[in-house]
């Protein structure tokens, strides 16, 4: 600790929390607040999937947390309500509530029902033609990509498709249970997009582990590499990222030697994987790691028609742009980030919640800038192109919060409209 910085300093008492000196950074709030508890530093680390290594560079300073979800998730294993006590917020200035389990979505219980309570009756009428099936999901994919209120819309539709999903996959042999095998692992995908943030963590981890098992039971290698791309992003959110690389670098390995000759789409998933871990790579700070797998990405995209969008990915020409954005702005180059943003023309991307993702990306870059203003101009736009996508978004849900703690008096009321458009509270 560096001198004069004394923990037993008295400080403003804040929402039932103890004293904490408000000088100290975020490592040694930390480090109070599991000494406090009498957690060790190898269980506080466990408890948030990293190890006690890990856990003693941030107490100490060595290493910088930037992840929001880690920072929920040592919140929420320290047994604190408000995020703040952490991260140091000034005591007169709004909470920033940790959530005790997810964020919460009306869809979720019908959704909830459909996955982890399975029936063996069949229902009437018999099972779903797979390419009737297959037709609905990747319709319903469309409609995520397209609807300003796709988790709703989207919600609504997925109980039935996973029943008649499972249905069909009890029901036929053959190619056609092949087949459906294919359009069930789709809709798990989808729902596992659906559900991100608000699912109960072992519903989040059932999607995705049924997803890839329909895939592999089809034999299919782009089935088998879209369901990676799904479990990697799962793995990423959870502080996993190890293991979100791994598993997108061996679904890669696993479909490049069928590509020669292979459908467009099966480049589409294999690209989708590198964008996939240049962002893993980029949240660790592996910055020359990072880039080099947006690069695969680039070249994949360079390979496809200018026009090529894959269906659920939709990862072609747009996306690649999209990403070296995300890149950026994980890796904290805001000025680059910001750069490469300006040469972008958004609306060639055609889904709607990718467009929106971009523009929060955008304005993180702005924060890490210091330009409040200009995040705000951007959010602003990020949550008329996509309301549902910036509310279930952490990190678009943190640029608001940010936004109406620390912008100046004269965008007062603009920044408390958008934090209550998002559902961030903005009472003490």
């Amino acid at each position: 600790m560096p001198p004069g910085r004394s923990l037993a300093r008295p400080t403003a008492r804040r929402r039932g929390t103890m004293d904490i000196p408000a000088e100290l950074s975020t490592g040694e709030r930390i480090r109070v607040l599991r000494e406090s508890r009498g957690m060790s530093r190898p269980i506080l680390a466990q408890l948030c999937g990293r190890g006690a290594e890990w856990l003693k560079k941030i107490e100490s300073g060595e290493r910088e947390l930037r992840s929001h979800t880690l920072l929920l998730k040592l919140a929420a294993a320290l047994q604190v309500a408000d995020l703040s006590v952490i991260t140091g917020t000034d005591p007169g200035a709004p909470a920033q509530p940790v959530p005790l389990g997810r964020l919460s979505h009306p869809g979720m219980p019908d959704i909830w029902s459909a996955v982890m309570t399975r029936t063996l009756a069949a229902p009437p009428g018999g099972p779903v033609d797979p390419v009737v099936l297959q037709g609905r999901a990747d319709q319903t994919w469309r409609l995520w990509h397209s609807s300003a209120r796709n988790r709703t819309e989207v919600g609504s539709l997925l109980p039935a498709l996973i029943r008649d999903g499972e249905h069909a996959v009890r029901s036929l042999d053959g190619d056609r249970r092949r087949a459906a095998q294919v359009a069930l692992s789709d809709i798990y995908r989808l729902t596992g997009q659906a559900t991100a943030y608000v699912a109960p963590a072992e519903l989040a981890w059932v999607v995705a582990d049924r997803a890839l098992s329909a895939a592999q039971a089809a034999d299919q290698p782009a089935a088998i590499a879209a369901s990676a791309w799904n479990l990697g992003n799962i793995l990423r959110e959870t502080s996993y990222p190890e293991e979100a690389l791994r598993v997108v670098t061996e679904a890669a390995d696993l479909i490049r030697p069928h590509l020669d000759g292979a459908p467009e789409d099966w480049h589409g998933i294999y690209g989708a994987l590198q964008l996939h871990a240049a962002v893993t790579a980029a949240r660790e700070g592996s910055e020359g790691e990072a880039w080099r797998y947006w690069g695969k990405g680039d070249q994949v995209a360079k390979s496809l028609p200018a026009s090529y969008v894959h269906p659920s990915t939709v990862f072609g020409r747009a996306n690649v742009d999209f990403h070296a954005v995300s890149v950026a702005t994980d890796l904290r180059k805001s000025q680059k980030a910001i750069g490469l943003a300006d040469d972008i023309d958004p609306d060639i991307m055609p889904s709607r919640e990718r467009r929106a993702r971009l523009w929060v990306e955008v304005a993180r870059g702005h924060l890490q800038r210091g330009d409040r203003t200009a995040a705000l101009h951007v959010m602003q736009r990020a949550h008329k192109i996509g309301a549902e996508t910036v509310a279930y978004t952490p990190s678009a849900r943190t640029v608001a919060a940010d936004l109406w703690r620390h912008s100046a008096r004269s965008m007062r009321v603009e920044t408390s409209q958008l934090a209550e458009a998002v559902g961030v509270a903005t009472v003490g």
